[in-house]
């Protein structure tokens, strides 16, 4: 196994984020799913500047993109989005593009079960086929029911990538699984076999060893089955508007390269714009509870 971290937390430019994460000791970076905010030839050469790799991408279901929306143009051009994606990530010689079929924050159906069963399976074999093509992994990625309505826990993403193709994986993320899963140390013996991808952050969302999660029986549990991918840091706190505030000067209250888009994003999620100071320390607190565990 290796540490991996995403960067769609805090808007920063790339180089900022890559020379940070390669002092504080992480292996690779798992670059956020925007293809176009950037230049595959920089962000490959400073990768490999700075010794590290790109392990893949995660779908950003932001707006308009739904892999199982009744309209068969959003569903288009939601799959195309993936598809530039999974473009990215082969252009930076990753390994596996995290896929998240429904829109962050949509708690409403289009449709029929049945039917939207059939959108996502239809929608996920487009998808599917070109990352196939592209010597990429896909990975289906539960999310908890306050984010979605659509694939929580990991049998649903099993069923999904079962019905996709024999190559197609599933991504896990113990933050969801803590909310979702009866027994997350099961579901993770369940997928092993698809097992593509693990995201990591405490069952506050802080940073893994700033909550209560077992870190050391979570990653001897992966090691029994055979997993020897990332452990992808995505943390994102809430952050504390009040006098009781543990962590004073914790929100950026001007982020620099924040758009409204990326903003809603982050509020979604519970949280907020971070500082600098906050964010590195959030990123050394990962690392410094993960790395003693894969070894």
């Amino acid at each position: 196994m290796h540490i991996a971290i995403h960067n769609w937390m805090r808007a920063e430019p790339i180089e900022k984020t890559i020379a940070r994460i390669a002092s504080q000791g992480y292996h690779a970076l798992e670059i956020q799913g925007a293809p176009e905010m950037y230049d595959t030839k920089h962000v490959r050469q400073l990768l490999h500047n700075h010794k590290l790799k790109c392990w893949g991408s995660v779908t950003l279901m932001m707006g308009e993109r739904n892999l199982v929306a009744k309209s068969e143009a959003q569903r288009a051009a939601s799959i195309q989005y993936v598809k530039d994606i999974i473009t990215m990530v082969k252009e930076l010689d990753g390994y596996m593009v995290s896929v998240v079929p429904g829109t962050v924050g949509k708690i409403v159906p289009d449709g029929r079960p049945e039917e939207e069963w059939t959108w996502a399976v239809e929608s996920m074999k487009a998808c599917y086929e070109f990352a196939e093509q592209s010597g990429i992994r896909l990975g289906i990625e539960p999310i908890n029911r306050f984010e979605t309505y659509f694939v929580n826990r990991a049998a649903q993403a099993l069923a999904l990538a079962e019905a996709t193709g024999s190559n197609c994986g599933v991504c896990l993320d113990i933050f969801h699984m803590n909310l979702e899963e009866s027994n997350y140390y099961n579901a993770i013996h369940q997928a092993k076999d698809r097992l593509v991808g693990f995201h990591v952050a405490d069952n506050n969302r802080f940073a893994p060893g700033m909550g209560t999660l077992d870190w050391e029986k979570i990653v001897a549990t992966l090691k029994s089955v055979g997993y020897d991918g990332a452990l992808s840091v995505e943390f994102c706190p809430p952050l504390d508007r009040t006098p009781a505030n543990p962590h004073p000067g914790s929100i950026d209250e001007q982020p620099d390269g924040l758009t409204a888009e990326q903003l809603k994003f982050l509020e979604d999620h519970g949280s907020s714009a971070f500082t600098e100071a906050f964010y590195s320390m959030l990123t050394q607190k990962s690392i410094d509870t993960l790395l003693p565990l894969i070894s």
